[in-house]
């Protein structure tokens, strides 16, 4: 089965191919710059490399958030697309599921997050098992002080995985001191190549069209506009009377 991931869930931007499980190409970059520019480029490189064809793709895999919300729809705009125009099938995963997978092995809990803006995260829980990553909570949005004071309520250490880990790090050491964990840089980054391989066993999703990222939030732009209109509403509502 050959099987192209999508991520770029956060500002990493990853594209990767494997073929029968085993991994033929990865192209990840680590800077903040445009995805909608430079993936698709990406994607034609990778397969360029590899001597793969579009049409010998069997499947696309994507992370479906939470994380930015330009990243997350720029990555699902151009798996869908391709899935659609291939008459392949499209697999989602989440990109806390994919980032946790860089705990593996770690004796202990395990939190992937994404920095959210207003001391907020993308976070998840997870610990592993026999070598293999097994959830423990949904994925959610928190404050930061709130997930501290959770995970300190926690038997175990807590190893934190994030591309936004000098954002918080400072704090979760004060909070959590020896409990908190943090391995080198690169285990904070996510990797295409493992969203590729857990994309193999993976259902796809059951309808193409009607498939959506999970935000978690609405993007701030949406929420006022909902907000505004909600006002709207209720002031003509009111006036009617």
């Amino acid at each position: 089965m050959n099987v192209l991931a999508i991520d770029t869930s956060s500002y990493v931007m990853g594209t990767a191919l494997v073929k029968d499980s085993l991994p033929l190409g990865e192209i990840t970059t680590h800077e903040k710059k445009n995805h909608s520019l430079r993936l698709a480029p990406a994607i034609r490189q990778l397969l360029r490399q590899t001597d793969m064809q579009e049409n010998q793709l069997d499947r696309i895999a994507v992370t479906e958030g939470p994380g930015s919300y330009t990243g997350v729809r720029i990555g699902i705009t151009t798996a869908k697309t391709m899935a659609w125009a291939l008459g392949i099938p499209l697999v989602a995963l989440s990109s806390m599921e994919l980032l946790a997978q860089n705990g593996r092995y770690f004796d202990g809990w395990i939190v992937p997050f994404y920095d959210a803006r207003r001391t907020q995260l993308y976070t998840g829980l997870f610990t592993c098992v026999n070598g293999e990553i097994e959830r423990r909570e949904t994925d959610q949005m928190k404050l930061l002080e709130d997930l501290l004071h959770e995970l300190k309520n926690l038997d175990g250490p807590v190893l934190f995985l994030s591309p936004d880990r000098l954002i918080h790090e400072q704090r979760i050491r004060e909070v959590l001191g020896d409990q908190a964990v943090f391995g080198a840089p690169l285990d904070g980054l996510p990797r295409p190549g493992e969203l590729a391989q857990l994309a193999v066993n993976r259902e796809p999703v059951a309808d193409l069209h009607s498939f959506t990222p999970n935000y978690i939030r609405l993007a701030e732009a949406e929420a006022k506009w909902r907000a505004a209109r909600a006002k709207a509403e209720d002031s003509s509502s009111s006036q009617g009377d």
